[in-house]
């Protein structure tokens, strides 16, 4: 029987050297100024880029029909949502004693520190705004958004492994992973698993489900479903993801990123009952 030192080694050497790969994507010159811009905003800007022309392309089927104008008008509101929601998110649910006291530096965006569920809820609420001015069915509009969303938290969770950062917790299994910031430890890619799941799987479903006129007809149905699934997704994950260092294990062994994910499930169960219950559809 192997000896748990012969394990170890056995680890080490099977497991992939991670290969540093600096944050920043591209610096600009501007001026006497040099802006770096890093992978995880180009992901966010590609997130946002990809998901409104799959909305064009959603738009002409007869079930999700929407005007092109309308998508084209919510690019800006989008992007602006995603990005004051994400970092206040990031810095309530996070990194709020830090920021506390170091008020400034909330708005020093270029040094990273963006969160999913706050950017969600800038979404939300950028999404409220945006169909009462628009007289737009607020579920229906939700709806044609949750199909795309993946797109965006895929790219994300890649940017995120090529920064090496949120990795998972250590682990013997032969695809592990010695990220630098992880003291070349064997770890579990968790990031690579969120692209899998919250991204790939989730988009594909919503996909299918979008084909369905009767499932697009149920408003809230599809919303109902990404926030359920998402949820249910993330809070497995983190089981294999390292906790956030600054917080640790917030409520027994449970994470913020699963503390959170508990009301997006519960409002996600919500809104399909609702859909569901709702006269079916011609």
């Amino acid at each position: 029987m192997p000896t748990p030192l012969y394990r170890s080694i056995k680890v080490i050497i099977m497991s992939f050297a991670f290969p540093e790969i600096s944050p920043i994507a591209v610096t600009i010159p501007l001026y006497f100024v040099d802006v770096p811009i890093r992978w995880y905003a180009l992901a966010y800007l590609a997130g946002v880029l990809v998901g409104w022309r799959y909305l064009m392309v959603l738009s002409r089927r007869p079930a999700c029909r929407m005007a092109p104008p309308v998508l084209e008008d919510f690019l800006l509101p989008a992007t602006l949502s995603i990005l004051l929601g994400g970092r206040l998110g990031y810095v309530i649910f996070y990194q709020w004693p830090y920021f506390s006291d170091h008020f400034w530096n909330i708005f020093k965006v270029w040094q990273g520190g963006m969160s999913f569920h706050g950017g969600l809820i800038g979404m939300i609420i950028g999404g409220w705004w945006f169909s009462r001015r628009r007289a737009l069915p607020y579920l229906h509009f939700t709806d044609h958004l949750a199909i795309v969303a993946p797109i965006g938290i895929f790219l994300g969770r890649l940017a995120n492994f090529v920064n090496g950062e949120l990795y998972g917790r250590i682990t013997d299994v032969w695809w592990a992973v010695r990220f630098p910031a992880g003291d070349y430890l064997p770890r579990h890619p968790s990031q690579l698993y969120e692209a899998a799941l919250e991204g790939v799987f989730l988009f594909a479903l919503l996909s299918i489900m979008a084909l369905f006129p009767k499932i697009v007809a149920r408003h809230g149905l599809l919303s109902g479903t990404f926030l359920a699934v998402y949820g249910l997704a993330r809070f497995n994950v983190e089981y294999f993801r390292e906790p956030d260092p600054q917080l640790g294990f917030v409520l027994g062994s449970l994470s913020m990123g699963q503390i959170l994910c508990m009301p997006l499930i519960f409002f996600g169960l919500v809104l399909i009952v609702r859909a569901l219950q709702r006269p079916r559809p011609l």
